[in-house]
Order: C-alpha cells, then sequence, then structure tokens
C-alpha cells in the first residue's frame, strides 16, 4: 500500500460517530445495507433514519451476511451488512467466512459495548475482533469518532483491492455516541500490479509447443472481471476449457470446446482432459481439493502456466513453469493477443475433446413419472434464458445445478464454494435480485438448506422481492445420504428429513405464492407459472430420495477414476 493521500479537509460542526458512519458509506457509494439491530449498535440504526441508504432487514443475521455476498458477487461492488454486539456479530461468522473462502468484497460492521467496560464480560460482549481474525481480509476497531470517515475508506479499499475479501469494522457504543468533525476520509491509492511481459513471452512458447493444451478456469477470472479477456483468449485459440464450480459461466456452458466442471462431481469428459493434457493453463484457480481429487495424480503429465493476482496461490500446490502475477484481465489480454497472430497445431487434440463431450453427454430419459432433478434444472434455466440466475444453496441439488444448468455469464451462478454453507440460498437470492432487478433470479435449495434461513421469506415478502425459489425435496440430506450409502456401507445416520413441514403450506403463511410439483407431466406448467409470479414464488418439487449424483470421483482417487450410477 502506499501512503495515504489526504484530501482537502472540509470542517463542519461536529457530529455524532453513528452519523459519521452513515456519511462515510454513502461517500462510498453504499446503497443497500443488509442488518438487524440490537442495543450496541442502536445509534448508527437512528442515524439511518433520513440517510440515502436502504436499509434490508433481515430475519436473522447469517442472513445478511450471505445477502451481502451475492450483492456483492452479482453488482461487482462492496456488500455491506451490519448486526450488534454479541449474538447479533457471532450470527454473521458463517458469512464472513463464506466470503473469505470465495474471496467475496465485504464490510461487516459490528456494534460492540463501549470500551470502558470491554473486558468485563459486560452484556452481549464479544472479541468479534478476536473470533473472527482467522476469516477476515482485515479487522478494524474504531476507537475515536474522528477515525470513523478513515475507517471506513481503508476498509472498502481493502476489501475490493487486490485478491477482495471480507473486513470488519467493530464500533464502541461509545465511539458511536461520541462527536467528531464530518470532514472528508483520506484515501487510499494501490496502484494494479503490472503485467510482466516476460512471464506472458514465456507463457506464449509453452502454449505453442503444446500439443493438447487446456484452460483451467477458475473464480478468480469473474472476481477479477476479467471473463472478456478470458473469453477472447478461449474464442482466440480454440484450447478446451474447464471450470470449477465458482467459475461457471465464465465460459458459456453451451459453448463448444467448453468441457464442464472439473473435479469431484465434474463432466467426465473434463476429467479425462484434465488427466490427459501435456499443458494447463490455470486462470485464477487455486487447485481446490475438490476440483483436483488426489493431488498426486492430478493432470501427470502437464506442464503448468499459473495466472492469479495473489502470488501466496502460485506454487501453493503445485509448481508452475510460469507464473503470472497481478491483474488477470490485462495479464490474459496481452497472452490472447499474442496468440492471436498465429492459429495453433492443436486441432486433433480439439477434435478429441468434442469427442468425449458427445459420448459422455448427460441424459435426461430417466424412466419413471416422478421428477427427475437434472432434466427440471437444464429446462428451468433454458426457459427462464439469458437473464437466468441461480443463487443455489449446498448439497446435491447444487451439484445437478452445476453440472446441469445453462449459464452465459459467471454472475449467472451464485453459490457458496469454498465453505460450502447450507443456508446459503434464500438469503443469497435476495441480495443478487436487490443487486440487479432485471434479472430472473432463482434460489435452488434442497430440503435441508431450505429450512436452515427459511425465515427470509418474510424479507422477501416485506419488501416485494420477486425472487422464484425451488425446493428440491427428497426428504433427506442427500449428499450425506449419498456418500453414507457408498462409502459408509448404507449405514443411515441422522440423515432422515421426511417429517418436513408442508413447504407450500409454510410459504403461504409467509404471504409467498406456492405450489407443488410431483411428477414429471406437470414440469413444464410449474416451471411456466413459477415464472412468470409478478412477485416472490416457491415451486416445492418433490423427488426420488434415492437419486444419487453421477458422476463421482471417489474420496482417495484421482479424476480418471470416476464412478457411475
Amino acid at each position: 500500500m502506499t501512503a495515504a493521500a489526504l484530501k482537502p479537509e472540509t470542517a463542519s460542526a461536529p457530529v455524532s460517530g453513528a452519523r459519521l458512519l452513515v456519511s462515510a458509506l454513502e461517500r462510498q457509494g453504499v446503497t443497500v445495507v443488509f442488518g438487524y439491530p440490537g442495543g450496541a449498535i442502536m445509534p448508527v440504526y437512528d442515524a439511518l433514519v433520513g440517510s440515502r441508504l436502504r436499509h434490508i432487514l433481515v430475519r436473522h443475521e447469517q442472513g445478511a451476511a450471505f445477502a451481502a455476498d451475492a450483492y456483492a458477487r452479482m453488482s461487482g461492488r462492496v456488500g455491506v451488512c451490519m448486526a450488534t454486539s454479541g449474538p447479533g456479530a457471532t450470527n454473521l461468522v458463517t458469512g464472513i467466512a463464506n466470503a473469505m473462502m470465495d474471496s467475496v468484497p465485504l464490510v461487516c460492521i459490528t456494534g460492540n459495548v463501549a470500551q470502558g467496560v470491554m473486558g468485563t464480560d459486560a452484556f452481549q460482549e464479544i472479541d468479534i475482533l478476536g473470533v473472527t481474525l482467522p476469516i477476515v481480509k482485515h479487522s478494524i476497531l474504531v476507537r475515536d469518532p474522528a477515525d470513523i470517515p478513515a475507517s471506513v475508506a481503508e476498509a472498502f479499499d481493502i476489501a475490493a483491492s487486490g485478491r477482495p475479501g471480507p473486513v470488519l469494522i467493530d464500533l464502541p457504543k461509545d465511539v458511536q455516541v461520541g462527536a467528531a468533525a464530518n470532514h472528508a476520509e483520506p484515501r487510499r491509492f494501490e496502484p494494479a500490479p503490472s503485467t510482466d511481459p516476460d512471464a506472458i513471452a514465456r507463457a506464449e512458447v509453452l502454449i505453442r509447443a503444446a500439443e493438447r493444451p487446456l484452460l483451467y478456469i477458475g473464480g478468480g477470472v469473474k472476481i477479477g472481471r476479467a471473463t472478456a479477456s478470458v473469453r477472447d483468449l478461449f474464442e482466440t485459440t480454440g484450447i478446451p476449457a474447464v471450470s470449477t464450480l465458482n467459475a461457471l459461466g465464465t465460459v458459456p456452458t453451451d459453448a463448444p470446446g467448453f468441457l464442464g466442471m472439473l473435479g469431484m462431481h465434474g463432466s467426465r469428459a473434463a476429467n479425462e482432459a484434465v488427466q490427459a493434457c501435456d499443458l494447463m493453463i490455470v486462470l485464477g484457480a487455486r487447485f481446490d481439493d475438490r476440483a483436483t481429487g488426489k493431488l498426486a495424480e492430478f493432470a501427470p503429465d502437464a506442464q503448468v502456466v499459473h495466472f492469479d493476482i495473489d502470488a501466496a496461490e502460485i506454487g501453493k500446490l503445485r509448481s508452475a513453469q510460469v507464473a503470472v502475477g497481478g491483474q488477470i484481465g490485462p495479464a490474459v489480454q496481452a497472452l490472447a493477443d499474442r496468440l492471436a497472430t498465429r492459429p495453433l497445431a492443436i486441432d486433433p487434440w480439439i477434435i478429441r475433446c468434442a469427442s468425449a463431450a458427445a459420448r459422455h453427454a448427460p441424459r435426461y430419459d430417466a424412466p419413471g413419472e416422478g421428477v427427475y432433478a437434472p432434466a427440471f434444472l437444464k429446462t428451468l434455466s433454458e426457459v427462464a434464458g439469458d437473464r437466468f440466475v441461480a443463487a443455489c444453496d449446498v448439497g446435491q441439488h447444487q451439484m445437478w445445478a452445476a453440472q446441469h444448468c445453462r449459464f452465459i455469464r459467471p454472475e449467472a451462478h451464485i453459490t457458496s464454494g469454498g465453505l460450502g454453507a447450507m443456508g446459503f440460498g434464500l438469503p443469497a437470492g435476495l441480495g443478487a435480485q436487490l443487486a440487479d432487478p432485471t434479472a430472473t433470479v432463482v434460489t435452488i435449495s434442497g430440503d435441508g438448506g431450505f429450512m436452515m434461513n427459511i425465515q427470509e421469506l418474510a424479507t422477501l415478502r416485506r419488501y416485494g422481492v420477486p425472487l422464484k425459489v425451488v425446493v428440491l425435496d427428497n426428504s433427506s440430506l442427500g449428499l450425506v445420504r449419498q456418500w453414507q450409502e457408498l462409502f459408509f456401507e448404507k449405514n443411515f445416520s441422522e440423515i432422515d428429513l421426511s417429517d418436513n413441514p408442508d413447504f407450500v403450506a409454510v410459504a403461504q403463511a409467509f404471504g409467498v405464492e406456492a405450489f407443488r410439483i410431483s411428477r414429471r407431466e406437470d414440469v413444464a406448467d410449474g416451471i411456466a407459472r413459477l415464472l412468470a409470479a409478478p412477485g416472490p414464488c416457491l415451486a416445492h418439487v418433490v423427488i426420488d430420495p434415492r437419486e444419487n449424483v453421477w458422476p463421482l470421483v471417489p474420496p482417495g482417487k484421482n479424476n480418471a477414476e470416476m464412478i457411475e450410477g
């Protein structure tokens, strides 16, 4: 970081720390804040009245963090959430960890007890800085109201710069009620790292020498707003591509040459290409264990060119013959421009990958009269069209959506990737829909995850958010059940959710339109009704509890050892 560059101060009459906070958020361009009030942050809520900020009152602080997370992913701006001290702050923790794992820019504001009673086990006192230390990019405990404008500016800069992540601002109550002059905050300026032309030249040499190159696209491309450059590289060179869960849509999933998601529940064509390639061009990916399977046997014949803004990720799990640091977009564009001068000689490889993709294409003609989840999700995404956005919860439905939905842009797929937090789907759909009211946002959830933040149906109703909710109900914790079936000798332990409530009745009790789909013949009409609803609407979709997600790379195996049902 360079030294702070100060704007000229504008003198004004002293105002409270709480009003300084609101003014600082407004100067950052914040328009929407997700939160829940309480004693230690009440002065801030008093200052919100009459401000330009739109506060969304969620029904649980975890919902605030998840909604702010999805708002950030959808809008490309920093998401903001706030909560009171003690249980309010600790209820944010899962959402903060989720943002850290998926590199989402988030500013989380917590109230705290007054400094004079800190350390005395005061009512609702929690050392939230200490609690969240491992799961934030930075923490700020504000001790003087005069420091609030600078602290807010610093928090936003850190959250959004480099590899993004969550930043915590903790405000003791005495700082909120104390007074200071409302001067303009100092701004921090961090120049973007420049692209190393020598590294780009070395990458070009390796790519032109390769017979079987492969693009391995990670979530860092979306985070770094480098989609256009990566698409240019993909289209210019014809190099086949695979994607991680969090990068789906970077290349349209129906584009020729895109082989699908790699890894544990990836496509066979993608995993076969990974294992056969002789050069892997890694774009903003971190060799996550769910993507690599047995790391020692991952892409065994491949050299690696690794692009990443976070230098700590390059060489962390897999050595790179060429490392390209800094902003991914300009670096990839420079490489694409060099490669555009003459075509690559990889036609046999392109034909081989295309043949594998056709040979292993999913089938949707499952027997029976019940709803087949993969076919349902595929149809839903296609009918919804180019404005479709899936806010996915975690479980079998998450994998089915990743495998079978059509995504034409990376913002169309929002899910809890690194943390795998159940309960993400409903509040994430709320945040995504508020970030882009023109999008057709559909929360895709299972019966287990849906129950974890079901209370946010009340938030949808209150604000008239036209989110569409699909609950795929197999009356069980499906992914856990699948693992118990395959790897724990069918010792089914604590996965039975057959006593679920009537989700249609529950949604209607919240004032949300709802209906049930249980037969395949009703799918087309059900999807049409869901998407046509003017307000929030829930489709309770009953599916076979015995259905598993295929294919699957078993634990401890490499990606070539996939099993099918």
